[in-house]
């Protein structure tokens, strides 16, 4: 077996007991089962506006995005299965996050349904009083995740990330090192004129600054990613008396599981649609972004920054947990909306409008779909956690 089939075999590994440690984790790695149950087993599903989506906003996607000077809102910050389809995908996917993160949090049914309610709520009244920047009551959860974002700077990411802040990455269970071909390729990347510009556009550096890579390691990191190209570089930039450090993620752009309209004008090649999904869903992210090649491989070149952090919704209450749903709502509302003229955003919220059902705010196929869709994903879940304890116990040779 050679090293590149050893570390495809311990990331499956790694993967299988990522998504083994809870149900929420399981839904979040689970995004190709998640469309097909959509397409066996869902009712029937309204037909939104053909627009740039998600294709995986579940709750582990929203949070924090500093854009390119420094300036943060809450955006979604994962678009590896960004397509334009239809809207409605995304309202389900979120809406089964919320739910199933509810559930681990002890929370009552009541609860979950007052969050698909409010969700809903959120997403319409964004559509309806459109504004493109984020001017809508924030909940706590929010209030105090922006606070933690704001106040960090790189050496919280230097920490968290690579455990310090000397120019190197540490070698360990998260970073592990590069096969030669791989540093050569990054390092024939990193000398490319358009991977310099984007990373001395950020926080006002100097445009003409030299970039220099200075380390490169296998990022054993997510979930669905695990087991594809993805990559930590850290990177100097020389702006005379002064060299700051940036950490880059480059990451493989693969296929969109999310079914996407037939008729949409897409890019071909997978890193340029995430970017081009990017720029239309999350502005601070799409800015940051670089679509490129590296082993003959679609990549997605960005630099991160300290403050892009995910929402954290463990022991939340009820108050809180619903507040969050209906702001979390708006986000993705905001999202789709400004790809969208006045008229057809009203007209997309008059739509899910129509669809209530008599005893619940929310729509009754948004209901449907969720519930049906937690009972299979638990069943879904026991087994792989099954099938993942029998691989783990087995003995060598049987």
């Amino acid at each position: 077996m050679s090293s590149f089939e050893k570390r495809q075999s311990i990331l499956t590994q790694i993967r299988n007991l990522k998504m083994a440690r809870s149900s929420h984790r399981y839904v979040r790695g689970s995004t190709v089962n998640f469309y097909a149950w959509l397409e066996s087993g869902a009712a029937k599903l309204p037909k939104g506006p053909s627009l740039w989506i998600c294709g995986d906003c579940h709750l582990g996607n929203l949070g924090p995005l500093a854009d390119a000077k420094g300036r943060v809102a809450i955006q979604i910050r994962d678009l590896d299965q960004t397509v334009i389809g239809n809207p409605v995908h995304d309202l389900i996917r979120l809406g089964l996050s919320l739910a199933s993160a509810a559930r681990g949090c002890d929370l009552p049914g009541v609860t979950t349904a007052r969050i698909l309610e409010e969700f809903v709520a959120g997403y319409q009244g964004a559509l309806r009083e459109f504004v493109d920047r984020d001017r809508s009551h924030r909940p706590k959860p929010i209030q105090r995740t922006l606070r933690h974002s704001i106040r960090r700077r790189w050496r919280h990411l230097a920490e968290e990330r690579i455990e310090d802040v000397e120019p190197e990455i540490p070698l360990g269970d998260k970073f592990w090192a590069p096969t030669a071909a791989e540093r050569d390729g990054i390092a024939a990347l990193f000398g490319q004129e358009r991977v310099r510009e984007i990373l001395t556009r950020l926080k006002a550096r100097d445009s003409k600054a030299p970039v220099q890579l200075v380390d490169v390691a296998y990022w054993v990191k997510g979930c669905s990613s695990l087991g594809r190209i993805r990559f930590a570089a850290l990177a100097k930039i020389d702006e005379g008396r002064a060299a700051t450090y940036c950490l880059v993620d480059l990451k493989e752009g693969v296929p969109a599981a999310a079914p996407c309209d037939d008729k949409a004008a897409m890019p071909r090649d997978n890193a340029e649609r995430v970017v081009a999904g990017a720029c239309a869903l999350s502005p601070n992210l799409g800015e940051r972004m670089l679509a490129a090649r590296l082993l003959g491989k679609a990549v997605v070149l960005r630099e991160l920054m300290p403050q892009d952090i995910k929402i954290d919704m463990d022991h939340l209450g009820p108050e809180d947990a619903v507040g969050l749903a209906r702001y979390l709502g708006g986000v993705v509302g905001r999202a789709h909306g400004r790809q969208l003229d006045a008229g057809e955003r009203k007209a997309w919220a008059r739509d899910l409008a129509k669809c209530r059902g008599k005893s619940l705010d929310a729509p009754s196929w948004l209901w449907s779909s969720v519930v049906e869709l937690l009972s299979v994903h638990e069943a879904a879940y026991l087994e792989h956690c099954r099938r993942f304890a029998l691989t783990q116990t087995a003995k060598p040779g049987r």
